[in-house]
């Protein structure tokens, strides 16, 4: 009997030839559109791109037509809501600048659509992504890195679990880009051609302090710029608006490049320091999640990477605390982001990761 698989389709190239792969392969194949956009209002939401707007249900529809599969819409916009946009919104008043993609694909796409999915009689649950699923010798379920290095997503999956990952297919991994493009073309030529979405979702203007703003009953205070050692350089338009490295739109003459280096939201300052004021050569990360080994022992030897584009830099790792990793690069890297995750790679595969308090 044919085990039952719901893709989860944003109307994209990856998501649709995810579900006509795993049809090709014989699975009974289910396409869903996750129901995120908080709006009601018709114009609003259909400002909405990549796995969020009115767009993506009209695409995904049409593909999974084309396929001859079951389609449904599922709403999960409470848990957005809560897991994503709240979280997004009070990480930011924290002075931390938080991955919201990461979050969505843990509560949402993941533990919210699978738990949807086992009820409705699945076997798997499946998406687009560039990464690999594999069962380790060890019994353990872990990620290994998509085969084309430039489009690999396995930074922003680190902290799936075990269970969710035992019930996870991800066909894309095996595929380059351009091969996916080909197929997609044999589906449907529209959906071929479309761009992959870059933005957050929520926040398609890019104006992210704008949308806190908008969110909040009060707006995110002025404070200070102030430099290493205190000294205060001028006024910032609210900590929300800035991250650390940032060197565009300080709004500072101070005749050179300069960046932030701290968001304090105890003082409410941002601290404004030279380019190599933004290097450190280490960091500890809270919030763990490990995959291909159930935890550490002792110091061990990785590659970490620190953010979804950084290439990733050879470091230690070692446990200084039951949730706490301390992480020692070869070499400096820059700037190192509380908010963040830091994610570990043994070799192609996710050792696992955290999320940078400092």
């Amino acid at each position: 009997m044919s085990k039952t698989v719901v893709v989860g389709m944003s109307g994209g190239v990856d998501s649709s030839v995810c579900a006509y792969l795993l049809k090709e392969q014989g699975y009974n194949v289910i396409g869903v559109t996750m129901q995120i956009w908080q709006s009601e209002n018709p114009e609003e939401t259909a400002k909405g791109n990549g796995c969020c707007g009115l767009s993506a249900v009209d695409d995904a529809r049409r593909v999974a037509n084309a396929l001859e599969i079951p389609y449904y819409v599922m709403n999960f916009k409470e848990v957005f809501q809560e897991k994503v946009i709240s979280y997004f919104i009070e990480e930011y008043k924290k002075g931390r600048t938080p991955n919201p993609c990461i979050a969505c694909n843990r509560y949402v796409k993941w533990e919210s659509l699978l738990q949807r999915s086992m009820e409705i009689g699945a076997d798997y649950i499946a998406t687009g992504h560039y990464a690999r699923v594999e069962k380790l010798e060890n019994g353990r379920y872990a990620l290994r890195k998509s085969v084309t290095a430039q489009k690999d997503q396995t930074y922003a999956l680190y902290n799936l679990t075990q269970d969710q990952l035992s019930k996870t297919l991800m066909p894309i991994g095996d595929y380059y880009k351009d091969q996916v493009r080909e197929i997609a073309a044999r589906i449907n030529a529209r959906i071929s051609k479309k761009p992959d979405s870059q933005e957050i979702c929520f926040i398609p203007d890019q104006d992210y302090a704008g949308f806190i703003d908008r969110n909040l009953e009060k707006k995110i205070p002025e404070g200070n710029f102030v430099d290493i050692h205190g000294n205060v350089l001028g006024k910032h338009k609210g900590i929300t608006h800035y991250t650390v490295g940032q060197r565009k739109g300080l709004g500072l003459a101070m005749g050179h490049p300069v960046f932030v280096v701290k968001i304090d939201p105890k003082t409410n300052q941002v601290v404004i320091g030279e380019n190599e004021d933004v290097f450190t050569d280490h960091l500890i990360c809270d919030r763990l999640n490990f995959m291909s080994v159930e935890d550490i022992e002792g110091t061990k030897e990785v590659v970490a990477k620190i953010r979804y584009n950084h290439q990733g830099d050879p470091c230690q790792i070692r446990k200084i605390d039951q949730d706490k990793v301390e992480v020692i690069f070869d070499h400096k890297v820059r700037a190192v982001t509380p908010g963040q995750a830091v994610v570990f790679y043994d070799g192609d595969l996710v050792l696992g990761g955290g999320t940078i308090i400092s």
